[in-house]
């Protein structure tokens, strides 16, 4: 049969072939004619039309007036936010163009000829996000163009405590003023600013250093803070330009005004999801086997709620309680993600991920009793390929040996029975993450610190027992409290402990000895995780890294531009990342992760061609090699690979490196190879 779209010049015609039928003449008909004629006046019409739109635009309509986007800015309570508007204008004239605001927070101005947004916050103003709307056009015309922007509002930072007197404490340091510049200094990492408390947490940490005699390191200089910070932070080095704004930046509270904006930026979640990915275990392959489809689903559950900043107990309550498809209801892997499904490796599994409890840390007895409440999780099969719903079943739980059923007993050693019908997790999980329970607050503020400085208050942090005392009690019990007060936003606890002093020390220790580091004498220098190391190096030169699947399996193709703490499973891996130490996520114990430097590594990072490539090849590192003089070069290699200037002794020495591109890619590769850059200090 013949498509009636299909071209004439595709169709094919059936003719009928014979001697030719006499001529006829042919009869005039009116029909084509008149066809013709309108479809001629239809033409003319349309033509008209645009003709008149023509003459009847003014010339101030000629142009193009659009506002280019605006990023969402950051501002506290008490200080004024000015914003000027960027506006791309093509056959207008400047002062032609005129500026307005449609919906805007109470206060803000726009000067309508600049452009320029203004708004003053007050304490009336409540911390939040506010929306702003711009407008531009041509003076005498309609609206050309407008755009919305949020304005996150945070709360006013309160004032600089007063220096504590030299009988309570003598920091050693000189007073605030005397400056010393740090490209004079032959030591780049220290800050000659007086150490002074910045809140709970200092306070108590100062305290234990007064009563154990430990003299703590020096404030970290700048650099140091902003290299720091977005590792700790956001798993990501700051580029040149971010480098170069911070370090130039005079405001006194530019570190927090800077922590704030990274607790907000994408990367957060990708890294935390990463970290929260080893912990519960988010592998396709063996021996966890959530399959594809279902470590995607179980990582990008996670990525959300850290995005979303979910509070930790509603978090850990949803996982514990999931029921569901493993595809579906993404928390269920959480019961999936296992190497046995009996009721004792689970309770040991929840014991270890919410309550820091390793499993040979308690008697069977003590295991046997938790188990109960998760005895009642039954598994069934569904017809798509690797799907498992997990249900609450109470025909699952086994009798005890006598033929009674098991009594269910919390760790607190308190026992109880179970309302009939109900499922126990939901028991169990109601008493987990009530305030007053100390095994859940304090487990994961423990952790974060541990995230954060590379040693637990308890230490390590997957092992707490009663032979393994917290080193700062008082500090712990405090944080574990302020997160009940934050309502479990885990954020909060962030913020509080990278404002903190503690945090922003050198890596410089003023004390020897393993008491300083226990105490927090100092920041311990810790080599780059794996996958942070991986994306540094493909940052700076511009490059990507391929990943792949040992086992095939559908769904585990990785686009070329994937960064390696984004990726969603644990069986996606590349010879690379096992090499520096990324864990398999079998145990979900942070011991799994191995951050010690090998030969295998160093030999690595000196002669392998992947490396050599990158730099040579790398667009990112080639641009900024041909981008500047030899003086200039220098100053854009220590920005984008050690996030700061080098300093005056350390540019008489490098720059002439830069009097030729060989030389560059010597300084290039040299620097990467540095323990600078290699660890985190």
């Amino acid at each position: 049969m013949t498509d009636v779209n299909e071209p004439p010049q595709n169709r094919v015609f059936q003719v009928e072939t014979g001697p030719s039928p006499p001529r006829i003449a042919p009869r005039k008909r009116n029909k084509p004619g008149w066809m013709i004629w309108a479809a001629a006046a239809g033409i003319l019409g349309v033509l008209v039309v645009l003709l008149a739109l023509v003459i009847g635009r003014s010339p101030s309509r000629s142009g193009s007036l659009t506002i280019l986007p605006i990023s969402d800015p950051t501002v506290r309570q008490g200080e004024v936010l000015r914003i000027p508007i960027p506006i791309r204008c093509q056959g207008l004239e400047r002062d032609k163009v005129k500026f307005s605001l449609g919906k805007a927070p109470t206060g803000a101005t726009i000067d309508p000829s600049t452009g320029d947004f203004a708004w003053s916050l007050s304490d009336e103003h409540k911390p939040g996000t506010y929306q702003a709307t711009v407008k531009v056009a041509a003076a005498g015309q309609p609206l050309a163009d407008q755009r919305t922007f949020a304005i996150v509002v945070l709360k006013q930072l309160p004032p600089p405590p007063p220096k504590p007197a030299a009988e309570e404490f003598d920091s050693g340091l000189p007073a605030v003023g005397s400056f010393v510049n740090p490209l004079d200094q032959a030591n780049p990492f220290d800050s000659e600013t007086a150490l002074t408390p910045q809140g709970k947490i200092d306070e108590l940490v100062f305290a234990q250093w007064k009563r154990d005699k430990i003299e703590p390191a020096k404030l970290c200089a700048d650099a140091v803070f902003l290299r720091r910070v977005y590792l700790d932070t956001i798993g990501t080095l700051p580029t040149v330009d971010e480098a170069v704004s911070f370090l130039d930046d005079k405001a006194p509270n530019k570190r927090a005004l800077l922590i704030d904006r990274l607790l907000q930026r994408p990367e957060f979640a990708d890294y935390w999801a990463m970290k929260w990915s080893d912990l519960l275990r988010v592998k396709a392959e063996f021996p966890i086997n959530l399959w594809p489809n279902g470590a995607q689903a179980y990582h990008r559950w996670i990525r959300t709620a850290l995005k979303e900043n979910l509070p930790y107990d509603r978090f850990a309550r949803e996982l514990l309680t999931a029921c569901g498809s493993n595809f579906r209801t993404p928390q269920v892997n959480f019961y999936r993600a296992l190497q046995s499904k009996e009721p004792a490796a689970i309770a040991q599994a929840v014991a270890q991920v919410f309550m820091g409890v390793r499993a040979e840390s308690w008697p069977k007895e003590r295991w046997a009793g938790m188990a109960v409440f998760f005895s009642q999780i039954g598994y069934k099969p569904t017809r798509e390929w690797k799907e498992e719903i997990v249900i609450f079943d109470p025909h699952a739980a086994q009798p005890s040996p006598a033929g009674q059923a098991p009594v269910p007993v919390f760790p607190d050693g308190t026992s109880l029975q179970l309302p009939a019908g109900k499922d126990p997790r939901e028991v169990f999980a109601d008493w987990l993450i009530r305030a007053e329970n100390p095994w859940f607050t304090r487990h994961i503020v423990n952790r974060v610190w541990y995230w954060l400085l590379g040693r637990g208050i308890v230490h390590e942090p997957d092992d707490i027992r009663p032979d393994n005392p917290a080193q700062n009690v008082e500090l712990l019990n405090w944080l574990a409290d302020e997160l009940v007060r934050a309502k479990y936003d885990l954020k909060h606890v962030y913020r509080l402990v990278l404002n903190s002093a503690t945090y922003q020390l050198s890596c410089i220790p003023k004390t020897k000895g393993p008491e300083a580091a226990a105490n927090f004498a100092c920041y311990p220098v810790r080599r780059l995780d794996a996958e942070v190391l991986v994306d540094a190096v493909c940052q700076i030169t511009g490059t990507t890294e391929t990943y792949s699947s040992m086992i095939p399996e559908p769904f585990t193709f990785i686009p070329d531009k994937q960064r390696s703490i984004a990726l969603p499973d644990g069986s996606i891996t590349s010879s690379v990342l096992e090499m520096f130490g990324r864990p398999p996520r079998d145990t979900g114990l942070e011991s799994e992760r191995n951050n010690r430097m090998t030969a295998a590594q160093a030999l690595y990072l000196l002669n392998s061609t992947q490396v050599r490539q990158k730099i040579q090849k790398g667009p990112k590192i080639q641009a900024l090699l041909t981008s500047a003089d030899p003086q200039q070069l220098a100053d854009n290699l220590y920005l984008a690979i050690l996030s700061r200037r080098p300093t005056n002794g350390e540019r008489d020495d490098v720059g002439w490196q830069g009097g030729s591109k060989s030389g560059a890619e010597n300084l290039v590769w040299a620097l990467i190879n540095s323990d600078e850059f290699l660890f985190r200090h």
